[in-house]
């Protein structure tokens, strides 16, 4: 995911700071009062999340040759910030590690920029999504520091793409995929509830491209940039905070 360097250097940046801020002024307070000191050894708790996402497409390209002699290449220059939100259920297994499950929706849109291999024409297509999501995932969480546990997590999720699809665009997008995570985060433990910055990476194991395009069959002219996709994989930065 080289092109995304950028936004991830930064979002981890953001989360660093703002975690170290909590920490800070929670314990510039009063370094020896620990916050919700028991919130950690109940069997289950519940909670809910709000965050952004960025959505990307990584797309391998067959070669294919128009009949006017054309080999077109489709990209994913820039992101579009998104919206996300989630509940939680969170089930306690032991003092380290809990298993996660937090359905939600998340809302997002990407810009595919097409072009030939000369330069001399050039197209793009808005693929919006609004997508059910069902992420399962195990955190493992480090001893408690004062009023701070960094952490880790590591899953999978379903995804379902319920936006509407428009039957001759040039790239039509399948509406599942499958998607391994990995993640980091900090519980920040406050007076009245725990709050927990974290960023996770999912990364798509399905070709979501639709090949089969019998809506296209009269319209050569779109039907060339589906023929020139092997595939096209999605993946996702996704900075959350749990309420919890």
């Amino acid at each position: 995911m080289g092109k995304a360097n950028r936004i991830i250097y930064i979002i981890t940046a953001f989360l660093i700071a703002y975690a170290g801020t909590f920490c800070m002024c929670a314990q510039q307070r009063n370094d020896k009062v620990l916050n919700r000191p028991y919130a950690d050894l109940r069997r289950w708790h519940l909670g809910f999340s709000v965050g952004i996402n960025t959505l990307d497409l990584q797309f391998t390209h067959n070669g294919f040759i128009t009949e006017s002699g054309e080999t077109w290449f489709m990209e994913q220059p820039s992101f579009s910030p998104g919206f996300c939100v989630n509940g939680l259920f969170d089930l306690r297994l032991n003092n380290y590690f809990s298993l996660r499950l937090s359905p939600g929706m998340y809302f997002g849109n990407r810009v595919v920029k097409m072009r030939n291999t000369s330069g001399t024409e050039k197209e793009q297509q808005n693929i919006k999504s609004t997508m059910l999501v069902l992420p399962v995932d195990v955190k493992f969480a480090s001893l408690r520091y004062h009023n701070v546990r960094p952490y880790l997590t590591a899953g999978a999720m379903a995804v379902y793409d319920v936006a509407k699809k428009r039957n001759r665009d040039p790239i039509k997008l399948s509406s599942s995929d499958f998607m391994l995570t990995i993640g980091f985060g900090c519980d920040v433990y406050l007076p009245y509830f725990k709050f927990c910055p974290e960023i996770k990476f999912c990364f798509g194991l399905s070709d979501m491209v639709q090949h089969k395009r019998p809506d296209l069959t009269d319209d050569p002219d779109r039907m060339k940039f589906t023929n020139s996709l092997t595939k096209a994989t999605q993946q996702m930065v996704v900075m959350t905070f749990y309420f919890e």
